[in-house]
């Protein structure tokens, strides 16, 4: 593993940074220009790296620039939430190549999982890239264990301890399991934010917490469930069966009424419908309740992700005053973000791409000793919390020079 460090280093560097130069390549990574020059070929004879059209004069030869071969490989995005399943089929680029998102009724049944599985088999059939599809990844709404292969508990799927092994069998490809919050996160470029908490303001609420560019799940997989902190003890009743959860005041159901409307259709009414207006602004006011209490424990950056969080940018400045009031410690509120996928979606159809659809694929490669290469193994997660735009490039941010083993990982971490 030792002597392909570089090929890690350099792979993971092109990964976040996309097309780059090879000097630029030996001067970040502190290599050697004949170490660089060699792993580059060798990437480059397995047709994984390709030269760019982009060159630069260094007072000789031009230099050309390298980069990842979009298409040398591809993964699958799959989603389920309790009424729908997304599918995504996605190239090295995080480009979306095809997709679709169809109603069922999740059932906690061996009927279901078939189904599911002849949905995903027809997808591949349909795209003929069945050579070239290295993985399928798998994101739930709830706590994920994926070394045992178990959704823990979900209390929107209504299941606890929940065996996914059966799922898995019935795939035609390797699957990874995470949780849908977490994907999410991870889909937002966690290694150049480093510390950062993850509201995912959909249906319902989910949330991720990112420490020094990692995922940090806690001793149980349940870090982030901040849906289910009491915001208002003795308050609203939640589907959890408390009263107060933060989800009960801050999920987007509490402006859709439980989902029975678009929430594009709510935030329409907003500026001429006083009755929209109220629900907008109470909803603003205990949302600034809730980042206040995260930024007061935290003191990271939070970002606003999800189906509401595609339409706060709108609202910065409204939101900002109402954090004002619960939180006195803090000057400005350049801490909050905006998530990266709001408005890739707008204007596309509502059934694939709207802006509640929130996907990622997290990629590893590993070294092979068996056939001595570089192999490409891709065990991805894609999510939607609740979401359907399924595409990500989270996968970029994976530190390949940290995997140990040769086996596929045990978690995304």
């Amino acid at each position: 593993m030792k002597k392909n460090a570089a090929k890690y280093k350099i792979l993971n560097y092109m990964l976040n940074r996309g097309n780059v130069f090879k000097l630029e390549l030996a001067q970040e990574l502190n290599l050697s220009m004949p170490t660089v020059l060699s792993n580059i070929n060798e990437l480059m004879a397995t047709g994984l790296i390709v030269e760019v059209g982009e060159s630069r004069n260094t007072g000789g030869r031009k230099a050309h620039a390298v980069g990842i071969q979009k298409n040398y490989r591809y993964s699958l995005g799959v989603d389920i939430t309790a009424n729908h399943i997304g599918i995504v089929l996605v190239n090295l680029g995080g480009e979306v190549i095809a997709q679709e998102r169809v109603r069922e009724k999740f059932e906690p049944n061996t009927a279901y999982l078939i189904r599911l599985s002849e949905r995903v088999k027809d997808f591949c059939a349909r795209q003929q890239m069945k050579e070239k599809l290295l993985g399928i990844g798998i994101s739930l709404p709830g706590i994920v264990n994926e070394k045992e292969r178990i959704l823990v508990k979900s209390h929107t799927l209504k299941l606890e301890n929940y065996s996914l092994k059966t799922m898995e069998q019935l795939m035609p490809f390797p699957v990874h399991f995470e949780n849908d919050a977490n994907a999410a996160m991870l889909a937002e470029h966690p290694s150049a934010i480093k510390n950062i908490v993850y509201l995912s303001l959909n249906n319902t609420l989910g949330g991720a917490v990112c420490i020094h560019g990692e995922l940090f799940i806690g001793d149980n997989r349940k870090a982030g469930e901040i849906g289910h902190m009491i915001l208002k003890p003795g308050g609203k009743q939640c589907y959890c069966g408390k009263q107060g959860c933060a989800d009960a005041y801050c999920a987007a159901s509490v402006l859709t009424q439980n989902g029975r409307e678009p929430l594009e259709s709510f935030m329409e009414r907003i500026p001429a419908d006083k009755k929209t207006r109220e629900i907008w602004d109470a909803y603003l006011d205990d949302l600034a309740m809730l980042i206040s209490n995260i930024r007061m424990f935290m003191d990271t950056d939070i970002m606003l992700g999800g189906e509401v969080g595609g339409y706060l940018s709108n609202y910065s400045l409204e939101l900002g005053e109402k954090i004002s009031k619960y939180n006195l410690f803090d000057r400005d509120i350049s801490y909050l973000k905006n998530c990266a996928y709001k408005m890739e979606a707008r204007g596309l159809e509502p059934l694939v791409l709207q802006p509640k659809n929130i996907g990622f694929i997290r990629y590893f490669l590993f070294y092979d000793k068996i056939h001595d290469k570089i192999c490409e193994r891709i065990y991805s997660a894609a999510c939607c919390c609740i979401c359907n735009f399924l595409s990500s490039k989270a996968w970029r941010y994976t530190d390949f020079s940290t995997l140990s083993d040769f086996q596929p990982p045990a978690a995304i971490m």
